[in-house]
């Protein structure tokens, strides 16, 4: 892979050991990947920030970065962590784990990344069309390429912090256009009604596309959260990193694939594993919207959350500011709007969660494989339903 000088002086470590550990492994994957050059990125969004997901191995790599003066060249952001920080005792979080969780935020914030621990970076600051970016968080990704039409490989947390630091990455994947040309037609025969059967077909079609990029026929009405859903449930249970909701030129050579009603209903049926009452009504996977959240609000309308329910509406510190209204309708009713945070990155066992109940296809996906949970997929309004108690 060709460098410039400037690259090849920070190879070899003119510019500090921070600089030149992610120069070698930008350079090692681009090689991997049979990149010839590194281009610049207007953005990072870095994952592996969560202390349940990443553990102790990690930090030191973080606190050496710092110590060898390693500061970010791009904007950059970070993925949710493991507990709400204004809410550390209702979430049932040990003391050690607090002090984990802030020192790996901490280590961030000492290299100059926001510590904004949010999956939808793209809510606070919105990329520009055709921006290069350095993203990882599979669900943000996806939506990138797919709704804002900028260019991101599926970035790793340590692939992203190196780019972060660099400002660059190895020119290959998603940043090629000919990589991003659809190479699969797929026909959706039933009408999808919410944002729950987006994402279910997501996590169907997920399994079947591997990293092959859809387009969809048959997606005749969708809002920007069933898109949101459709993603995440793509990127969760494949590797898919752009897709096309609607045919916008022939496509008669594509390979072709069908999408029956049978197929929805038993995906739907697979991510749902449990006829218990839910513990845990979860809404907020990937973090809501301004929308969401005044949807959410109006559900809950002159309504109370049960008592022995917990209603959690997960969002970032940024959005809960914009939606301070509707956030105090929700908890007026009884609900909880968390931010830093998401059930799929804390330990819901803890909380005495048994039962979960989400609109979120990528959150049934992940509960019982990363928490032991059992779940039930419904919809936006069937989750506030069971939440008070109806």
């Amino acid at each position: 892979m060709y460098l410039t000088p400037e690259e090849e002086r920070i190879y070899d470590g003119e510019s500090g050991w921070a600089y030149q550990v992610s120069m070698r492994i930008l350079t090692r994957l681009g090689e991997l990947f049979g990149a010839t050059r590194l281009i610049p990125v207007s953005s990072a969004h870095i994952s592996g920030v969560s202390y349940k997901t990443i553990g102790d191995a990690p930090i030191s790599f973080l606190e050496a970065l710092v110590e060898a003066g390693g500061k970010v060249k791009v904007s950059s952001t970070i993925n949710p962590s493991v507990l709400d920080l204004n809410r550390a005792r209702e979430m049932a979080t040990s003391a050690e784990v607090v002090e984990k969780q802030m020192r790996i935020i901490n280590l961030y914030k000492d290299m100059g990344v926001n510590p904004t621990l949010t999956c939808t970076p793209y809510y606070l600051s919105k990329p520009e069309t055709g921006s290069h970016l350095a993203w990882a968080e599979s669900s943000a990704v996806i939506y990138a390429n797919s709704i804002l039409e900028s260019w991101t490989n599926r970035e790793g947390g340590p692939s992203a912090l190196a780019a972060a630091l660099i400002g660059k990455v190895p020119d290959y994947g998603m940043h090629q256009p000919q990589n991003r040309r659809p190479n699969v037609l797929v026909e959706v025969k039933p009408k999808l009604r919410n944002e729950n059967e987006f994402g279910a077909l997501g996590i169907h079609l997920g399994r079947m596309l591997g990293d092959k990029v859809p387009v969809f026929s048959g997606l005749d009405r969708f809002s920007e959260t069933d898109l949101k859903q459709l993603g995440a449930g793509l990127a969760s249970s494949g590797m898919t990193s752009i897709f096309y909701p609607s045919v916008k030129e022939e496509v008669q050579e594509l390979e072709k694939i069908t999408v029956e009603e049978k197929d929805l209903k038993s995906a739907i049926e697979e991510l749902s594993t449990s006829s218990d009452r839910p513990d845990l009504v979860f809404l907020g996977c990937p973090h809501c919207s301004l929308n969401e959240i005044k949807q959410v609000s109006r559900m809950l309308r002159g309504r109370k959350v049960d008592e022995g329910v917990r209603l959690w509406v997960c969002t970032s510190r940024y959005m809960r500011v914009r939606a301070q209204r509707y956030v105090n309708m929700i908890e007026s009713a009884g609900g909880k709007v968390l931010c830093d945070t998401c059930a799929v990155v804390t330990w819901l066992n803890d909380l005495g969660v048994d039962a979960l109940m989400t609109n979120s296809a990528k959150t049934a996906y992940y509960s019982s494989t990363l928490n032991g949970v059992k779940t039930v997929l419904k919809p936006m309004e069937d989750c506030i339903d069971a939440a008070c108690g109806d």
